[in-house]
């Protein structure tokens, strides 16, 4: 697991710059942040399992309707990104079985509280439940993040907790930092195409662990030419 510091080194050095005169870990770490929403992004398009998560139990009390990441009891989990599936079992008891998800709770439930939830709506970024008679206990399968940016100029020597990512890291920080601090376009194009090409690998190593069929993604080259970084 590569550190913020070593990834910074790298883009450096693909920059002719390897003593970091220029190029110094302050000036770079934004846009290493920006490199690391973007991994993030691409994990959570292709469903790599390193981002998938099951939350501890979060106890529900009798009469509560809303879950969300603050002001509520309890709380969902703060590295949450999407939500795959709900689960809810009687406190304590551990005998978890799925809640269907509707865009909308019906209204005629709102009055007659009964002892299992049953349905769940996701609104606002909160699950919202039809109020329950009875103490439930919920899990979550969701796809987490897995990067918690931004980092600052302290975590810099910390792993990130992930293998595989040196490689479009270092790529596309060293991109970013060659078109925007060095205005170097010409560079800037050759060093997107090896994060491409890196890309292509960190996702095609998560693919095949968990599918033998090969599937067909948007490139990370075309994309780049279409939003023109």
């Amino acid at each position: 697991m590569p550190s913020p510091s070593a990834i910074m080194s790298m883009s450096a050095s693909l920059m002719n710059d390897t003593a970091k005169t220029i190029y110094t870990d302050v000036a770079q770490l934004p846009y290493l942040n920006m490199a690391l929403d973007e991994l993030q992004e691409y994990f959570e398009l292709n469903n790599i399992p390193s981002t998938n998560e099951v939350s501890d139990i979060l106890t529900v009390g009798i009469g509560v309707t809303v879950i969300g990441f603050s002001n509520t009891n309890p709380q969902l989990p703060q590295n949450l990104i999407e939500i795959q599936r709900l689960w809810e079992s009687p406190t304590g008891t551990n005998n978890f079985i799925p809640l269907t998800k509707k865009e909308f709770l019906p209204h005629y439930l709102e009055n007659n509280p009964i002892s299992q939830f049953l349905l769940w709506a996701w609104i606002d970024q909160e699950i919202h439940l039809i109020a329950a008679n009875a103490i439930i206990d919920l899990k979550i399968d969701y796809i987490k993040s897995i990067f918690m940016t931004p980092l600052v100029i302290g975590q810099v020597n910390a792993n990130i907790p992930i293998t595989n990512c040196k490689s479009f890291l270092g790529f596309r920080t060293a991109a970013l930092c060659s078109q925007f601090i060095g205005e170097n376009k010409s560079r800037a194009d050759e060093l997107n195409g090896f994060a491409s090409a890196a890309l292509d690998r960190v996702l095609g190593v998560g693919t095949k662990a968990r599918q033998s069929t090969r599937t067909k993604r948007l490139p990370f080259r075309m994309g780049w030419k279409q939003r023109s970084f």
